[in-house]
Order: C-alpha cells, then structure tokens, then sequence
C-alpha cells in the first residue's frame, strides 16, 4: 500500500485554508510543503478513524478540519484505503517499538505489565484514538485495510503473548491455552483503558501510569 510521494515543495494545489464550525482556521497554509501537509492530514485522520471506525470514518471531514479540499485527500492518499493504510502504517510500528523497548528494559520482577502500560500511554499521549485504528473491529475481514492493520496487530499481538506465557511460566503454568487466554485478557484491558482515558482528557499519560500502579497493586494483593 503505497502514498503519493513527499515533497519539501510547497503545495500547488493548496487554496488556502478553510475556518472549521469554531470558526479556528484549518491547519493547512498556502505554501505549506507537500510532506508537512501530510503529516496534518495523517494526524487529523487517525482521531477520525480511531473515533468512528474506517467504515463511519469520513473524508470530508478530515478535509475540513485539516484545512484542505477533498479532492487533494484524493491526490495524496488514493482512496480512504489508501490514507487508511498511511496511519496504520503510522502508529503501528510506533506502539510496536514502544512495546518492545518496555519489555526488553528488564524491569523488576511483577513490574512488566505496569512498564508495558506506561509506555503504550506516553507513545499514545498525543493520539489517543490511535489505539483503536488498529484494533478497528469495522474492518471488513479480507480487505485491504484489514490484512494492513493484521500484519501490525499480529506483531503487537506476539509481543503480548511472549509476556504473557513468560508470567505464567515463572509461576509453573505452562498450559498454551491459559497463555492464550491471558493474551486476549490483556489486549482487552488495554483497549478498555484507553477508552476510559479518552473520556477524561484531562489525565496524562504519567496520571494513568500512577493510576494503573495503584490498580495493578490492588490485583496483586487481592489475588
């Protein structure tokens, strides 16, 4: 899946930009380089996509609030597949090194859920909504978009079951289905707090780090 080229040139077919229902001026400028424009419209179009879904998700208004017409998606992108494509393309290896730089820091024993937590948290800081561009359940299965967010979840998905078959081997379980399960267990938490975090933007991604210690050590102790 491929985009337009970048450029550093700047953006002929820029008119300029449009004010949005606020009444704030779009965040595309005349002259606005060609590659620039695209990590603006990239930006905008993973909130969209996380929030609505690819199949609600709509390209008018991610012209709109960029700043640009819809035709220039269009020149940029391909298709809503192909600018789709662009933003799994996006965050996935961005949540896939955060992960694996959390698991491979050798944090103290117990305390690599907590570690993984946090930093999905700071890599998510700005684009919450980025989360669920992967984990996007409108998807139709064997679409194009479909094997494009696969192939990044299914990479997220070894690392989770790497750490999760790890935490039951050091406690004597080497069951593969309890490992599985676990799995499954695990990517659902994560997606259910970075949902609860998305309905109360004012916590940070370190508030919800402090939040799941408190959380996790509630757990512990109750197990």
């Amino acid at each position: 899946m491929t985009t337009a080229r970048a450029s550093t040139a700047p953006d002929p077919a820029d008119r300029g930009p449009r004010a949005d229902r606020s009444g704030n001026r779009g965040a595309g400028t005349k002259g606005v380089p060609r590659a620039r424009r695209e990590q603006q419209i990239i930006a905008v179009a993973l909130e969209e996509f996380g929030r609505h879904g690819h199949s609600s998700a709509s390209m008018a208004e991610i012209a709109r609030r960029v700043g640009v017409t819809k035709p220039m998606l269009y020149t940029y992108f391909g298709s809503k597949d192909g600018l789709y494509g662009a933003c799994v393309d996006r965050v996935g290896p961005r949540l896939l090194a955060a992960i694996d730089q959390a698991m491979t820091s050798n944090p103290p024993e117990g305390r690599l859920p907590h570690t993984v937590l946090t930093a999905l948290f700071e890599a998510l800081e700005d684009q919450r909504h980025a989360w669920f561009v992967l984990y996007d359940r409108t998807l139709l299965p064997g679409s194009e978009p479909w094997h494009a967010a696969r192939s990044h979840r299914e990479a997220i998905d070894a690392l989770a079951a790497s750490g999760t078959a790890a935490l039951l081997h050091g406690q004597g379980n080497q069951d593969p289905l309890d490992a599985d399960a676990l799995k499954h267990v695990w990517t659902g938490t994560v997606s259910s707090l970075v949902g609860w975090w998305i309905s109360h933007p004012e916590l940070s991604a370190q508030d919800m780090s402090t939040r799941c210690a408190r959380l996790l050590s509630a757990v512990r102790q109750g197990a």
